[in-house]
């Protein structure tokens, strides 16, 4: 098996720069890059990354932290990640941390010992939580938004305001609104922009939760649903609208028009119901390259904010 020293020896350089130019290319001359690379690659070298980013002073890991693994929403979003930390050489471990309360930093600080970066998921933590957690390592924020931090969000606010509207459109009157979990951050976001859109609409709008993203959710909003007298919904999460459409299915009234995600609409054979279809992947592969741009600076860089747009069919 050839060793960095073979590879040096064959591209007539020192082993110390042999290493830098694979590990470090941005600190050797760009033609002694490319001889030790040719040299590598004739010889077969492969070189050891964990012994690479361990010179470097890194770990070669990054955290993805959620505060659940109930929610399927994140299970695309860590794939993106996972596969974008890939092609940078590195991988992805997964930790539970609501950060709803500051006993829970304590677990988050040592993380960071073991990691070099975080992509964060804290939808109800306080910003000043959120604040601590990320000031252990390099964070990305993942589908929120705090003052002075790195993001990545779905702009499904946006998308959930263009849902009213075309409820509207169609020529439904009286709207339900089942918002997510307590203190949610894109709760808040979409709350506004549906009030937005059935003020200037003149719709009728009926808010009802907080509840938790889970079906039986949906089967617990389901009397004030009917109470309100809606023709159609808006659920915050797939899992509290399929609940809801369990009930009123039961009950005969599958009249009521309840907005999903296109996969549920087509399987179900629901017919002309608008759908909203986050692509988690994407969005994790977005936090992920923006995580490893900070780690790559060399000075502090100002922070960058990344909306995804959120189409609805």
């Amino acid at each position: 098996m050839p060793t960095l020293a073979d590879v040096a020896a064959l591209a007539g350089v020192s082993k110390a720069t042999a290493s830098r130019a694979l590990g470090r290319p941005d600190l050797a001359a760009p033609e002694t890059v490319a001889r030790v690379r040719a040299a590598a690659e004739q010889l077969g070298f492969v070189p050891n990354r964990a012994a690479t980013q361990l010179a470097r002073g890194r770990t070669g890991v990054v955290a993805v932290v959620v505060p659940t693994l109930d929610n399927t929403f994140f299970t695309p979003i860590i794939s993106g990640a996972q596969a974008r930390a890939a092609d940078s050489g590195m991988q992805l471990t997964i930790a539970v941390h609501s950060l709803e309360h500051a006993a829970q930093l304590a677990a988050v600080e040592q993380l960071a010992h073991q990691v070099d970066g975080f992509l964060l998921a804290a939808p109800r933590g306080s910003d000043e939580i959120v604040r601590a957690a990320a000031s252990f390592k390099p964070t990305v924020l993942i589908d929120r938004e705090i003052e002075g931090m790195t993001s990545a969000v779905a702009d499904t606010a946006t998308a959930f305001g263009a849902l009213v509207s075309w409820f509207v459109a169609k020529g439904h009157e009286r709207i339900v609104y089942i918002g997510g979990p307590a203190g949610s951050w894109q709760d808040r976001q979409r709350q506004a922009a549906i009030r937005a859109a059935a003020e200037s609409s003149g719709a009728t709008l009926t808010m009802l939760g907080p509840y938790p993203s889970t079906f039986a959710a949906g089967v617990e909003a389901a009397e004030a649903v009917v109470a309100a007298r809606a023709t159609a919904v808006v659920p915050y999460a797939t899992s509290i609208g399929l609940g809801l459409m369990f009930v009123l299915l039961r009950r005969g009234m599958g009249d009521v028009v309840v907005s999903s995600e296109r996969m549920i609409v087509e399987s179900l054979g629901l017919g002309d119901v608008p759908s909203i279809d986050v692509d988690g992947e994407k969005l994790g592969e977005v936090a992920m390259d923006q995580l490893m741009t900070l780690l790559g600076e060399r000075k502090e860089a100002p922070p960058t904010r990344r909306r995804l747009t959120v189409p609805i069919s």
